[in-house]
């Protein structure tokens, strides 16, 4: 979910007379944002018709340039002198990246970090166009694609003929390859195939070079910034490998897999095509039964097999796998909270904290779990109901209303559960029913102040209270949310600890500070 302002959107909704507050709440942005947008457009004398012609980042760029200099602080490394490095026994990227953050650190100058150096030598190699098969490094590269030539399976009970893809991988050191059949080639497949082939490989390689396909790539011009989908930069990321598209029209950056491609095609689709299968999970067992066979199959002009020069000289170079694997997700954007507080999804029902009934919230799926974002804020979590379960419900207690949820609430009840999180809560809580003229108008408001202690923390809420009591009468939720929210209250107790340290003694309230009696 991308941050970056959208500047052009903004300019031409302004020019059709729009508000600040309407573009804000129709586009989901932030009012801050939107009032940013038009104020430079001011100071700077720019209208959208002067801008409609440019493209969203050019004009971003051109509101925003200050953000665009970060590339300029990093100290330039010397990649000639890191191709002829490589070519050494023993060097690889991430020692050479070692000596380089050194040099910088006893020059004074800033590094940039490993996945961003990788990255800038392989644009420097393919700049260069510098041959790489005479310098391919163990555990360096792998190189990804779809297949072009299917497979297929029939199903028995109706003769359907369901076509099947191949994702395909190669290590270009070790030719060792890897093969998952696929039913579409969508972007939660790809990212799927990636994380069984790191699994696959027992490793992660620096560099994984791919085709400049839709699934993947949002943006590869010929001078900038490659850009990335949300979700595989995420993969990236948390892998630490550098996702590097090939250049457009030029095969011979991937021409290890490419190969691959063709070789595959003779050893597993040839060898399989006299047999009919009758499920997906017959297809997937022999594809990898020759898949196998492909591997261990020694070479003709080189010692070994694909199989044993992997094990025996790349598979140690591999970084290690992070503990847990990455979990794909997908992300639906837009959806309403209904009157009942739940978002509905596949058709069940997930509660939703009752406060934000009606608005627009985006909803990350993943394999086990749903969760519930507004304006990239996290409000809920949940199991997901399995694919094959349909109109049910899951609620958590707290998000409903009290109309909703429970009727025997009364203030005695509140004003207990006040009392165990801390004074200060006692005190916002008895603020709040003093403020009412009967009992039960001060139900609602107490319980929204309470239930902030589910979302942060009893302690957390306490100091929160603690700080609103010095500035407000009458401390009400959003006065406490907003100080919870930007992490006041962490700083005020730091601040508070060193003061502490600092004292030889300290102040002690009484009980007629909190409204209490005396004994």
């Amino acid at each position: 979910m991308a941050n970056k302002i959208q500047v052009k959107l903004i300019l031409e909704l302004r020019s059709k007379n729009m508000s600040r507050n309407n573009i804000a709440e129709i586009r989901g942005m932030s009012r801050n944002s939107v009032s940013d947008v038009i104020k430079r457009s001011k100071k700077l004398g720019i209208i959208y018709d002067d801008v409609k012609d440019k493209s969203p980042d050019d004009v971003y760029a051109l509101f925003y340039p200050e953000r665009h200099t970060i590339e300029s602080l990093f100290a330039p490394p010397d990649y000639d002198h890191v191709h002829k490095e490589l070519k050494r026994v023993g060097v690889t990227l991430k020692l050479l990246w070692h000596e380089y953050k050194d040099r910088c650190v006893k020059e004074g100058s800033i590094p940039m970090g490993y996945t961003k150096y990788c990255k800038g030598y392989g644009e420097h190699t393919q700049i260069s166009q510098l041959t790489s098969h005479l310098t391919h490094k163990p555990g360096n590269t792998v190189e990804v694609d779809w297949s072009g030539p299917t497979m297929s399976y029939v199903v028995q009970s109706t003769g359907e003929i369901i076509t099947v893809y191949l994702f395909v991988a190669t290590l270009p050191y070790s030719q060792y390859s890897y093969v998952e059949p696929c039913l579409n080639m969508k972007q939660q497949t790809w990212l799927r195939c990636h994380v069984h082939m790191y699994e696959y490989f027992r490793g992660v390689p620096i560099r994984t070079v791919c085709d400049n396909l839709k699934t993947g790539v949002v943006k590869h011009p010929r001078e900038g910034d490659i850009i990335l989908n949300d979700e595989y930069d995420a993969l990236a990321h948390h892998y630490m490998t550098a996702i590097m598209p090939t250049r457009i029209k030029k095969p011979k950056d991937k021409a290890s897999v490419e190969g691959t491609v063709g070789n595959i095609a003779t050893s597993i689709i040839a060898r399989l095509r006299h047999q009919r299968f009758g499920s997906f999970e017959a297809l997937k067992d022999h594809i990898s039964i020759a898949l196998e066979d492909y591997n261990k199959t020694p070479f003709q002009k080189r010692d070994g097999s694909r199989y044993e020069v992997f094990l025996q000289e790349e598979m140690s170079y591999l970084h290690r796998l992070p503990d847990i694997p990455y979990e794909v997700a997908e992300w639906v954007y837009g959806r309403a909270i209904g009157l009942n507080s739940h978002v509905i999804y596949a058709k069940n029902s997930y509660s939703c904290p009752y406060q934000y009934y009606g608005k627009k919230v985006d909803l990350r799926i993943t394999d086990t779990q749903l969760e519930i974002y507004y304006r990239n804020e996290r409000l809920q979590t949940h199991n997901k109901f399995p694919a094959y379960i349909t109109n049910r419900y899951s609620t958590h207690e707290e998000d409903m209303p009290d109309k909703l949820k429970i009727n025997d609430w009364d203030d005695e009840r509140i004003r207990r559960w006040a009392s165990k999180i801390g004074p200060s809560t006692t005190m916002v809580i008895n603020r709040i029913f003093s403020s009412v003229t009967i009992k039960e108008q001060g139900y609602n408001s107490s319980l929204s102040v309470l239930r902030l202690s589910n979302l942060y923390s009893e302690a957390r809420l306490e100091t929160a209270c603690e700080i609103a009591l010095s500035k407000i009468k009458v401390p009400r939720y959003n006065h406490l949310k907003s100080i919870l929210s930007t992490n006041q209250d962490l700083l005020y107790k730091s601040d508070k600890a060193s003061v502490n340290e600092t004292s030889v003694e300290g102040y002690i309230r009484g009980a007629e500070y909190y409204g209490g009696k005396k004994r």
